[in-house]
């Protein structure tokens, strides 16, 4: 399917000619999975729109990350598009989950695509209406939920997103998302193994139900 056909299938209400101009502008990147495609500070060139596979970003707090959303297929992320029109450096990371393909739209041709095309202010109007929703639970999460229900509710979206059962991903990585300590991490897995909601072997670990 050639870059035409996936945003015309993705963003079915988008201009053609904006398409064309897209075509003809980006940059089809392929990236490998824990590639750092965006660091605090740096000023944004290139908003991603995420082909496939997968792209988290964080923020780190004292050293600690916090994983605040996933960038899944027909997506982009708000805070780079933010940072970019303002000119300003990136106050997140992102890191590809898994191998990625992206189309990279050039900050410098953004602008002028917003006053010609407006349907492409609807769209990023939709990406920061998403973004907005994963952040607000993401802050209900930190500061009301119990860590073993965090813990839960993140291994099971890490496996739906991944369609994966069980996960090969370590308790350092998990601390790392969740912002806490890997001993945490331990003490809770164990306790959700206890209640029978996941197993944790030699192959990853098993969430059950899914």
């Amino acid at each position: 399917m050639t870059i035409t056909q996936k945003l015309r299938h993705a963003f079915p209400r988008l201009n053609d000619e904006l398409i064309s101009e897209i075509e003809s502008s980006a940059l089809k990147k392929d990236i490998p999975k824990g590639t750092e495609i965006l660091r605090e500070g740096q000023y944004v060139s290139a908003v991603p729109i995420v082909l496939s596979g997968l792209i988290k970003v964080y923020k780190q707090y004292e050293a600690r990350d916090l994983l605040l959303y996933y960038i899944k297929p027909n997506e982009s992320c708000i805070m780079s598009f933010a940072a970019g029109l303002r000119n300003e450096p990136s106050n997140v990371f992102a890191l590809t989950e898994e191998n990625t393909t992206a189309l990279l739209l050039p900050v410098d041709k953004i602008s002028g695509w917003m006053n010609r095309y407006p349907d492409l202010n609807s769209l990023f109007f939709q990406q920061y209406n998403l973004r907005y929703a994963e952040l607000l639970e993401t802050i209900q999460n930190v500061l009301f939920n119990k860590m073993d229900q965090r813990l839960y509710d993140y291994l099971r979206e890490k496996s739906e997103l991944l369609n994966k059962n069980p996960l090969k991903i370590s308790h350092r990585q998990i601390a790392a998302d969740l912002g806490t300590a890997r001993e945490v991490v331990s003490r809770v897995m164990k306790k959700l193994e206890n209640e029978g909601k996941l197993e944790q072997n030699t192959d990853g670990i098993k969430i059950s139900g899914l």
